[in-house]
């Protein structure tokens, strides 16, 4: 996958998850790649494990096998392969849209494929979600593209809002963009707390994933007033 290649929704470029000017051209030889890779993942690993902060370039180069020195021809310093992280990382946490899932004219049903979807992606990432939100608090850069980012899948859930309008499916008296920014923002906030906190239901068991799905999915559509189901 090439990880400068811009992304697009509906036909809008999607900023990266991270800046580009942190990657540097990719090795010309195998076994540079190879070895690029290998840090690269260790890099995941020792990210996650042990957070952007505590994480030392040594622990980075002992998980992938390789020497200190080798470090350093491929990234200058922990920015730039936290970047290279993210961007590898970046495709599995696309997720569609209302207006991309085919072959059913439900809206319902389309809303609930794609919440699960999202939560789907968030759950397989939680630990590097969990990280981009200690990155966002101490890099700036990084939180100016996150928030970019997050944006553009606003601006497309508010597209597809707008849409429902139109065709009479959704409450046309609220304004869609500020609708996506809320409802979107109410599905990530609840995710975080299911696969990041790992905050308990009531009893104490864990979140019912399909729960989870259902009772987002039920808000979205009763806050933009969909016609009861049958």
């Amino acid at each position: 996958m090439d990880t400068t290649a811009p992304e697009e929704i509906d036909g809008e470029h999607v900023p990266p998850v991270a800046p580009l000017s942190h990657l540097r051209e990719p090795p010309t030889t195998k076994r540079g790649a190879r070895t690029r890779a290998a840090l690269v993942k260790a890099a995941r690993t020792v990210f996650e494990r042990d957070g952007y902060l505590e994480c030392r370039l040594t622990d980075i180069t002992k998980e992938a096998h390789c020497a200190a020195g080798s470090f350093y021809t491929y990234f200058a310093n922990k920015e730039e392969v936290l970047a290279a992280v993210l961007l590898e990382a970046q495709e599995d946490m696309m997720h569609p849209g209302m207006d991309r899932v085919q072959d059913t004219d439900d809206p319902y049903a389309v809303l609930e494929a794609s919440n699960r979807a999202y939560l789907e992606a968030y759950r397989r990432n939680a630990k590097l979600m969990a990280l981009l939100e200690q990155v966002a608090q101490v890099e700036p850069e990084f939180r100016e593209f996150r928030s970019r980012r997050a944006d553009a899948f606003i601006r497309r859930n508010g597209r597809g809002i707008a849409d429902l309008q139109t065709r009479g499916v959704a409450d046309r008296d609220v304004d869609p963009m500020l609708a996506s920014r809320a409802l979107s923002g109410m599905v990530s906030v609840m995710a975080y707390n299911a696969f990041v906190l790992g905050e308990p239901q009531e009893g104490g068991a864990p979140v019912d994933f399909d729960e989870l799905v259902s009772t987002v999915t039920r808000l979205w559509a009763n806050a933009l007033r969909f016609p009861t189901r049958r």
